[in-house]
C-alpha cells in the first residue's frame, strides 16, 4: 500500500542536514583528490561520478533510477555463472 507522499517542505526539513553533510563530504573528497596530484583523467570511476552529479542537477523525477543505472552493470542472464555463484541445482541440471 502506497501512502500519501510527504510534502516537499517536510522532506526538506527532515533531510536537509543529512543532504548538506553528504555534499560537504563530496566536496572534501574532491579536494583530497586535487591535493593528491589532481583528478585522474583516465579513471572511468571519476567519469561515472561526474555523470551521477550531472543527473543530480537535472530537474527530473527519476534521478535515483538514473544514477543507479549509471553505476550498474548491464543485466546478464548468466550473472551467477560469471561470478562463480551458480546454485548447485543449476550446476547438476547441466550435467544431465
Amino acid at each position: 500500500m502506497i501512502g500519501t507522499p510527504m510534502a516537499a517542505q517536510a522532506v526538506l526539513d527532515r533531510e536537509y542536514l543529512e543532504v548538506r553533510a553528504k555534499i560537504l563530504e563530496l566536496a572534501a573528497t574532491f579536494d583530497r583528490l586535487e591535493r593528491g596530484g589532481g583528478l585522474p583523467t583516465g579513471d572511468n570511476r571519476l567519469k561515472l561520478v561526474r555523470q551521477g552529479l550531472k543527473v543530480l542537477m537535472d530537474e527530473t523525477s527519476d534521478r535515483a533510477e538514473q544514477v543507479q543505472l549509471i553505476f550498474s552493470r548491464p543485466y546478464d542472464d548468466d550473472w551467477q555463472k560469471a561470478f562463480g555463484m551458480a546454485p548447485p541445482a543449476a550446476e547438476n541440471s547441466d550435467e544431465e
